[in-house]
């Protein structure tokens, strides 16, 4: 399967979530639905992926977690907040980079419409 597929996929279950249990709950809420509905489609879901800090020679691991990775190929990163800024973008973003991935998707479930809430980051795809 492509990250185009796999994502769309996700998408599918984001929006199902949403539908089921609306916005308001927090973010750990989320996580779990969506880590756990992936698992039941049958996609190898990584959670909490310990992300090192890796500068020059240097590896660290300070703390970093990807929320959910889906196929060793998408990354989730979830949300549930008024509104995204910037730096939850560039987050996501760098969490690619680092873990050499194509592609992110940014959901956040506190929104009236999912549709407002799922954002796609790409890193050279």
């Amino acid at each position: 399967m492509t990250e185009n597929e796999i994502s769309n996929r996700i998408i599918g279950v984001a929006i199902e979530i949403h539908r089921s249990i609306g916005p308001g709950l927090l973010e750990s809420a989320y996580h779990a639905a969506l880590a756990y509905d992936l698992k039941q489609e049958g996609f190898i879901t990584e959670t909490e992926v310990p992300m090192p800090f890796i500068y020059k020679e240097i590896k660290q691991d300070v703390g970093y977690k990807i929320d959910i990775i889906v196929e060793r190929k998408v990354i989730i990163e979830v949300k549930s907040i008024e509104t995204l800024l910037p730096v939850h973008f560039a987050q996501t973003l760098t969490y690619l980079r680092l873990a050499n991935l194509k592609l992110g998707l940014l959901i956040n479930f506190k929104t009236k419409l999912m549709k407002h809430g799922i954002h796609r980051i790409v890193n050279n795809l």
